[in-house]
């Protein structure tokens, strides 16, 4: 654990995101302006999606794959309803439901950052965990309109009215289908456009991280505050429930048999918070949730909980139980 710790804090993606933070405690004027985080954001999910396809066009899709395929379905239509159960003795059905759809879905800078901390490791990890994590987006975000709209104040028998325009609109919500359908093309052109696009989605790839990294520092240091202030239960929700989605993977991955790399990233999907795709969809869908909630505790306290100690955590589970 303390070497899996040491390493994480001295890779420079993390202290990029450290250094935002000290930049709000100590009011610098430092900034990066819009819209340059939504085009570094549009350029991660890109390379992360083609080269995921490429990865799954080298290895093929055998029956660890087709599993992956099915434990991740599975487990994004089971942590929000989870999710739900436990919020809703907090806060109203809407608030509760678009917060089990944050924490339901899944965030691709936190993987994105996973991938490079196994990668400063040495630890080897499947290319179709591009495709779990472009598969796990989506269906957090139907269920919670579902909820929303089946526990709605006053009608608890209500039908989920509009179903097929929240599906259509959760699947081809931006970045998820700029995952899938750069995974699409990294698929069909393999190695020949792995090495068209080498530059563009391997060379530049840390920095971009790095620079998006330093913004999300910025947000969550200017977020933090609020977060306290909505109460210890938020703060309890925000940690421990990622943890015990992580447990609850790392469960799966290991009655499945995935190989150690994968099951860290797989703990780490189930631990990770939406806060592009969710609040994007929620806004719309479930208009009266308050994004100040659910945006601010996923981007304000679980990604930084993740990114500081959530992956050392969750890498020494992995070898503790997979050694």
């Amino acid at each position: 654990m303390t070497t899996s710790l040491a390493a994480n804090l001295l890779n420079p993606v993390v202290l990029f995101f450290l250094l935002g933070v000290i930049a709000v405690v100590l009011k610098s004027d430092l900034d990066i302006p819009q819209p340059v985080p939504r085009v570094l954001a549009l350029y991660l999910l890109l390379a992360i999606g083609f080269r995921g396809g490429v990865e799954l066009h080298r290895s093929g899709i055998g029956p660890e794959v087709a599993s992956t395929m099915f434990a991740s379905l599975a487990l994004a239509v089971v942590v929000p309803l989870l999710g739900f159960a436990w919020l809703k003795r907090r806060v109203d059905t809407a608030n509760a439901a678009a917060l089990a759809a944050s924490y339901g879905s899944v965030s691709a800078v936190t993987f994105a950052t996973a991938a490079s901390f196994l990668t400063s490791l040495g630890v080897p990890f499947g290319g179709h965990m591009v495709a779990a994590l472009a598969l796990m987006e989506s269906p957090a975000i139907v269920v919670g309109v579902l909820l929303a709209r089946r526990y709605a104040a006053g009608d608890t028998a209500a039908p989920a009215a509009g179903l097929a325009s929240h599906v259509r609109e959760a699947l081809c919500n931006g970045s998820v289908l700029m995952i899938l359908g750069s995974l699409a093309i990294g698929l069909v052109t393999g190695e020949r456009g792995e090495r068209m696009l080498k530059p563009f989605t391997h060379d530049l790839f840390q920095g971009a991280l790095c620079l998006f990294l330093l913004d999300m520092g910025l947000v969550a240091g200017r977020r933090l505050p609020a977060v306290l202030r909505m109460g210890r239960w938020l703060v309890g929700f925000g940690i421990i429930f990622p943890l015990l989605n992580a447990a609850l993977a790392l469960t799966l991955a290991y009655a499945l048999q995935f190989a150690p790399g994968n099951a860290f990233l797989f703990a780490v999907l189930a631990a990770s918070a939406s806060y592009i795709a969710v609040p994007a969809a929620m806004r719309h869908a479930v208009p009266e949730a308050d994004p100040g909630l659910y945006l601010t505790a996923a981007i304000a306290l679980t990604f930084p909980f993740n990114i500081l100690l959530g992956l050392p955590l969750y890498h020494a589970a992995v070898e503790r139980f997979w050694s």
